[in-house]
């Protein structure tokens, strides 16, 4: 053959094999096994190990509810003038938006210690500023102590959930995925229905020691039964390791012509690991530039995007603001009913919907039901306004009204607007970069969340909704807030 045809045989032979080498990786980065038309039907009996893994690792997520919507009760005690801890709107507002503020931090730090030490380990690593955050809420005699232990919780809570979304990710099989990663909101709910009833019957430092359960049993649960994700051992050259995780998780599964599910799984991870290792051998500037780089690939910078709009939308359209806040909310729209109870049934609603939900995003795609949600939403708020501003001005005949339109306000939000954009947080990137672009993905939503969890007392005495308070706008209150910072 002479070299003009062998250089055409060589270079025609290396484009085949770049080729085969991207449609690999586009179907890696690529969220097409999350449309029903591409899933295929599983037994129940050999997703087990799978799903009682990612339940485990999803745990966690209760106390992210137990966080959150503890400043609803404890804001209530704060505020009266009797109370042993008192603390002006100022420092309430504080107080509510300090466990938000916080997550940032330990979102960004847990994307680094996830590849460090792994995803189990950094969830563990999370438990110990969570259990010192409530404890420092439960001793607490004046407001600086229960603004540090709710940055602590905040932090932990960040620092727990992000390695639980990548080890759901990376361990369910595409066509569980999606349920697998609802069911981490669908614990956080319990976690609020659970602290929403300890408000009503319970003091709010019995409630905080309380608390302190819900992290440390995830520890010892992840410890004992749960494996370390695959894709995590493969990338740091743990091979065995990864081996006998992938035999158990799919040690129920037929094989696959002459080789077994565990296997052909195996060779899928290291293939893609292999990939991710040649691209930054490629990298002229080593693996952080390869990740920026990444970042500014479309499957980086639109993923990124989408989910901004997403969350913003999200956080203004008051669905945590109600959960933060949902015991003053009923007592200043003057519901027709004890604040607290009121409470109990949006926590109670909010976990039956997130069941609902995870059916939902198996059976629907995820734009008719932000669309469904969004709509939804705008419809139970203006009528649940309509009827606030009847009650304001002395017409009491409907003022069961915001009640119900709040709960079906968290009904419709449960079906797209509150739950999803969380889920998509890791599911829309690549390998290469998943774990830093969720934790900066979560990072930003939380701060989308603080902004507004911390107008919202602001708004709504310059909309009009309640009486300017001085420990809200005055010079003081702010001469206060320096003093206490």
């Amino acid at each position: 053959m002479d070299p003009y045809s062998l250089s055409v045989e060589r270079e025609a032979s290396k484009n085949i094999e770049e080729n085969e080498r991207e449609c690999f990786k586009d179907a890696i980065v690529s969220s097409r096994s999350l449309n029903k038309g591409f899933v295929e039907p599983v037994l129940i009996k050999n997703v087990v190990p799978e799903i009682a893994s990612c339940i485990i690792a999803a745990s966690f997520h209760i106390a992210v509810g137990l966080s959150m919507a503890y400043s609803a009760v404890l804001i209530p005690h704060l505020e009266d003038k009797n109370s042993d801890v008192y603390g002006t709107e100022t420092e309430t507002s504080w107080i509510a938006s300090m466990v938000v503020i916080s997550t940032p931090c330990g979102a960004i730090l847990g994307g680094f210690l996830m590849e460090a030490i792994g995803r189990l380990k950094t969830l563990q690593v999370g438990a110990i500023p969570c259990a010192v955050g409530w404890i420092l809420i439960a001793l607490a005699t004046n407001i600086p102590m229960i603004l540090v232990g709710r940055f602590l919780t905040g932090f932990a809570t960040a620092l727990a959930i992000s390695p639980a979304i990548v080890y759901i990710t990376e361990v369910a099989r595409p066509e569980l995925r999606g349920s697998l990663m609802s069911f981490g909101p669908t614990l956080a709910s319990f976690g609020m229905l659970l602290i929403y009833a300890k408000g009503a019957y319970l003091s709010w430092r019995l409630a905080a020691w309380l608390s302190i359960i819900y992290a440390v049993v995830p520890v010892v649960l992840v410890q004992a039964f749960v494996p370390e994700s695959p894709v995590w051992l493969v990338s740091r050259g743990r091979i065995e390791e990864a081996r006998k995780a992938l035999e158990w998780f799919y040690k129920s599964d037929a094989k696959q012509g002459k080789i077994s599910a565990a296997e052909a799984q195996f060779t899928t991870i290291m293939k893609e690991n292999e990939i991710k290792l040649s691209d930054q051998r490629r990298s002229k500037h080593g693996g952080l530039s390869t990740k920026l780089r990444a970042f500014l690939k479309p499957t980086g910078w639109k993923p990124m995007c989408i989910l901004f709009f997403f969350f913003l939308f999200q956080q203004f359209s008051g669905i945590y603001i109600t959960l933060f806040y949902a015991v003053t909310w009923f007592q200043e729209v003057g519901a027709g009913m004890d604040s607290y109870l009121a409470s109990i049934l949006v926590g109670l609603t909010r976990f039956l919907c997130s069941m609902v939900n995870t059916w939902l995003l198996r059976r629907y795609k995820r734009r008719p039901l932000c669309i469904i949600s969004s709509l939804g939403m705008a419809a139970c708020m203006i009528v649940s306004g309509y009827f606030t501003l009847q009650v304001k001005k002395g017409d009491t005949s409907g003022n069961w009204v915001p009640v119900a339109c709040l709960l079906l306000y968290v009904c419709t939000s449960m079906v797209g607007m509150l739950t999803i954009p969380w889920t998509m947080t890791a599911e829309l990137f690549p390998s290469e970069i998943r774990e830093l672009a969720h934790s900066i993905s979560y990072s930003m939503a939380n701060v989308l969340m603080f902004a507004a969890i911390q107008s919202y007392r602001g708004l709504t005495v310059f909309l009009g909704g309640k009486e300017p308070a001085e420990s809200f706008l005055s010079p003081t209150s702010w001469r206060e807030m320096a003093h206490l910072f």
